[in-house]
């Protein structure tokens, strides 16, 4: 008789508890529409200035042309244009030559700015102690910034021409006796200005990457007996995978769909996809443009694919 009494009480408090999980529910639930509420301004400036010219662009892709205008009519012939004589089995197709000298840009121009941007990067996040040491190096690293990328581009002339300041200093020095003629409009100098304009874009995300380590681990593996060189290649590069993976993605679709400092440091004779988009629409040529463009970025889309199978970046982040 007195265990029932005591158990008396108890029946009120789980009679008050049931109701509380549909209040915790509809709290959920208002949290969930808020967010959402939240994010609509984003959405709809992605949706309206991302995925509405994207979708215009595959549209366009499918119709036809001539010299006078486009029509609006459903067609594979751009597509066909694109890749014609690629299956041919002879040599290799236009578009294949073409998306060759891009990607040789690209691993050239990844390549540098990696190990340019890792060095800066590591020397900034574990070499500079200062806070505002390091303010003023990231500001340093901007300075390029501050101009147009023609204006970055066109400084390049005088020093690479052929009657330029390189050139004329080492003939001063006595070291060559006739200019240099590879030093402007070439491959070197299209490399060079991609490594100038993109540098950047692999410091900050491995810098970030670098600043997220702690510092405990790189003095366990000194006091396990590491050597420096075994601590950044075991230590510090397995945890900046996330900042190289994003910074890789930078510069790799920054440089595939460049046409300006192809053009303009590869003086109008290097090929390359942006600068073959960039002729087609100035010959008012858009569907064969759009077509190129969806092929582009059906290549930009297979190289992030690529690295974010390598790297998990929402794992790693």
């Amino acid at each position: 008789m007195s265990t029932a009494t005591a158990r008396v009480p108890a029946l009120p408090e789980a009679a008050q508890a049931a109701p509380a999980l549909p209040g915790l529910a509809a709290a959920t639930r208002r949290q969930r529409r808020l967010a959402y509420w939240q994010a609509m301004p984003l959405g709809l400036v992605f949706l309206a200035f991302f995925l509405v010219p994207l979708a215009l662009t595959l549209v366009v892709s499918f119709w036809e042309y001539n010299e006078y205008e486009i029509i609006p009519a459903f067609t594979l012939q751009n597509y066909a244009d694109v890749f014609e004589g690629c299956l041919s089995g002879g040599d290799l197709c236009t578009t294949f030559r073409t998306y060759l000298s891009t990607l040789k840009f690209c691993l050239l121009g990844w390549a540098a700015t990696l190990g340019i941007g890792f060095t800066v990067a590591y020397f900034v996040a574990f070499h500079v102690r200062s806070t505002a040491m390091q303010t003023v190096l990231f500001l340093i690293c901007t300075i390029p910034f501050w101009t147009s990328n023609v204006i970055r581009m066109i400084a390049w002339i005088p020093l690479l021409g052929r009657n330029g300041l390189v050139n004329d200093t080492l003939i001063g020095l006595g070291l060559i006796r006739t200019p240099i003629e590879g030093l402007l409009y070439s491959d070197f100098s299209v490399v060079l200005a991609f490594i100038h304009l993109d540098t950047v874009f692999m410091i900050v995300p491995i810098f970030n990457s670098m600043m997220r380590i702690d510092r405990s681990l790189i003095e366990a593996a000194t006091d396990a007996g590491a050597t420096p060189w075994q601590t950044l290649w075991n230590v510090i590069v397995p945890l900046c995978k996330p900042g190289i993976a994003i910074g890789s993605i930078f510069v790799l679709t920054l440089i595939m769909g460049d046409f300006v400092t192809v053009g303009v440091m590869g003086g109008q004779q290097i090929a390359s996809v942006g600068k073959v988009i960039q002729v087609q629409m100035a010959y008012l040529q858009f569907p064969a443009a759009a077509a190129n463009a969806v092929v582009l970025l059906g290549a930009v889309m297979v190289l992030i694919a690529a690295l974010t199978r390598l790297i998990d970046l929402r794992r790693e982040l």
